[in-house]
């Protein structure tokens, strides 16, 4: 049974990458950046599949989404690090809540608004670092100038960030029933069952 469930969580990790690459095709231009699904893809795969898994499976679905759409394989390596730690501090916030079954009660639900808020504030923090460093480092460009790039691309990841906050706990309760009604709960928690 255990290698079952071990099989059933890479094919579930793959299908959250697969989503979290589709996702991110669904998109609004912002400037120089989007507000885009692939934020929300990555804080559900952290939620349904815990902060390791979660955390591949977002990471895996934008580096590919990156390659695939000419930004280059140190962008896409930065996206990969910046999607696995989104997911994986949604995950591990909230992981308590995910191994509990089905039982949807205000601390879990708190747990997993606290897991999206947390999770895109990491985001959002390694997203101005990278910026920092491609900028300073990278580009050579003065730090004025580099505070400023920072400060201009702030306000479309906070959006960003903020709208995925809000849809993830939205699509995460409406989903999670349904997703215990087929067992997929039990199948990634195979320890948790009573």
């Amino acid at each position: 049974m255990k290698r079952k469930s071990k099989l059933f969580t890479i094919v579930c990790t793959g299908l959250m990458a697969a989503v979290a690459y589709v996702m991110t095709l669904l998109y609004i231009p912002m400037g120089e950046s989007m507000l885009h699904f692939g934020n929300p893809a990555s804080m559900l795969a952290g939620l349904i599949l815990g902060p390791w898994f979660g955390g591949m499976a977002a990471g895996i679905g934008a580096f590919f989404f990156d390659v695939t759409h000419a930004y280059g394989i140190v962008d896409a390596l930065i996206t990969f690090i910046t999607k696995f730690a989104l997911a994986m501090v949604t995950g591990l916030v909230a992981d308590a809540y995910r191994r509990e079954g089905s039982v949807l009660n205000k601390q879990g639900l708190f747990r997993v608004v606290l897991g999206c808020v947390l999770g895109g504030l990491t985001y959002i923090a390694l997203y101005m670092l990278r910026t920092f460093v491609m900028q300073h480092y990278v580009g050579g460009v003065p730090l004025d100038g580099t505070w400023t790039a920072m400060l201009s691309r702030l306000p479309a990841t906070s959006i960003n960030n903020g709208f995925a906050a809000v849809v993830t706990p939205i699509l995460y309760t409406a989903l999670r029933p349904a997703l215990n009604k087929i067992g997929v709960i039990d199948q990634l928690n195979p320890n948790q069952r009573a």
